[in-house]
């Protein structure tokens, strides 16, 4: 029996922050796939070696946990005053799937850079020595992220010392300020309040605070669903009962944010909401055997990704976070001592992280003008994909 040869794709596989996705220009995917569709859905779900019921995606590029079954596509922005389109797509591990319905804030780091070295911004743009500014534009969520990429001798400088917990070797420093970073149309809290109580067929009924911003977040406190706040992966993606509270939780609150009009469509968006619990800070070890030490956070945060407790913080749900914070009477402002903040320092799985942001009250509706957070990005490897030919 005759069988379709492989094709290859040039792409390049990059840390961004705590992830790691698949990096393609959006003109070197086959023509099928430069636009929405079927046919590009395929493709990425057959480069990450989804869906695969074993959950490992040995048959791809895919690392088997939601940090590192993402892929990218940039192109040239069609959009004023900016540099690139970013198009990001989470794909499912073991479902023939590819949600399209947020960002990924920690991959963000590595966009700039991958413009830079892609030739999607222009030259004279591009210092010899210093700092290039890349005006992103987030196709999934439009908006505008603006990427501080260090440049040496006229090319991306990724190694240095910035320390990024999560992340177990120092690399450049790319600072990143979200723009107005309410995630779609409407109120940063959807709601119309900073604490709403969600009520949970079944299972209970919760303080939470609901916002929209960096990535559409659901905040519980984590006393009122049994934790502490200081859980590491262990602790909870080996309770399958626990997850799937978790997950119930997310769509009841996904509706209660008009996300989705019923839970059942939670299944298809499972990108966004995240959800997350909060807690005072306390002393906790971190999942490397760091010693976190209560003085050195505001808060500890554990948030969920893709239906598993995430082994740092995603970077839009750190835009979440700070913002959050910056408005008092939030279940994150609480958490964190109450008052007003333009910055937090968290603490998650694997360390901690400080993240800024400016929310202001206008006309009774709260904003936030930007965020901003330090993070790292490393080019692991560059070259093709390979896919058979009949993958889509």
């Amino acid at each position: 029996m005759a069988h379709v040869p492989q094709i290859k794709i040039p792409a390049t596989y990059i840390r961004g922050g705590t992830s790691k996705g698949v990096f393609f220009r959006r003109q070197d995917l086959p023509e099928a796939a430069q636009v929405p569709g079927e046919a590009r859905d395929k493709i990425l779900l057959r480069v990450i070696g989804s869906p695969d019921p074993y959950g490992q995606q040995i048959d791809g590029m895919g690392g088997a946990t939601s940090s590192t079954s993402k892929t990218v596509i940039l192109d040239k922005s069609s959009q004023p005053d900016h540099d690139v389109d970013y198009l990001f797509g989470q794909v499912a591990i073991n479902k023939a799937f590819v949600d399209w319905s947020g960002n990924c804030g920690n991959l963000t780091a590595a966009v700039g850079a991958f413009a830079i070295s892609g030739g999607l911004v222009d030259p004279e743009r591009i210092p010899q020595n210093g700092i290039c500014t890349v005006r992103i534009w987030q196709k999934n969520i439009q908006k505008t992220i603006i990427a501080y990429v260090p440049i040496t001798n006229g090319e991306v400088q990724e190694t240095g010392d910035f320390e990024l917990d999560g992340v177990t070797f120092p690399a450049a420093e790319v600072v990143i300020e979200f723009m107005d970073p309410a995630d779609g149309e409407g109120s940063m809290f959807p709601t119309g309040n900073l604490v709403d109580d969600l009520e949970v067929p079944g299972i209970g009924t919760f303080k939470a605070t609901m916002i929209n911003a960096g990535i559409p977040t659901i905040f519980l406190n984590a006393e009122d669903i049994g934790y502490k706040g200081t859980e590491l992966q262990k602790d909870i993606n080996s309770d399958a009962e626990a997850l799937e509270r978790f997950e119930t939780m997310r769509a009841y609150g996904a509706v209660k944010m008009g996300l989705i009009k019923d839970i059942s469509e939670a299944a298809a968006r499972q990108h966004t909401p995240k959800i997350a619990f909060v807690a005072p800070a306390t002393d906790y070890e971190a999942s490397s055997g760091k010693q976190i030490a209560a003085g050195d956070i505001d808060v500890c945060v554990r948030a969920l990704s893709m239906g598993k407790l995430h082994h740092a913080m995603m970077g839009t749900a750190s835009v979440a976070i700070a913002t959050a914070a910056a408005v008092p009477g939030t279940l994150v402002n609480q958490a964190a001592g109450g008052g007003e903040r333009e910055a937090v320092t968290f603490g998650h799985p694997s360390g901690t992280l400080r993240v800024g942001a400016a929310a202001e009250e206008v006309g009774g509706e709260w904003t936030a003008k930007k965020a901003v957070m330090s993070r790292s990005a490393r080019v692991l490897m560059e070259g093709w994909v390979r896919i058979p030919g009949d993958s889509f």
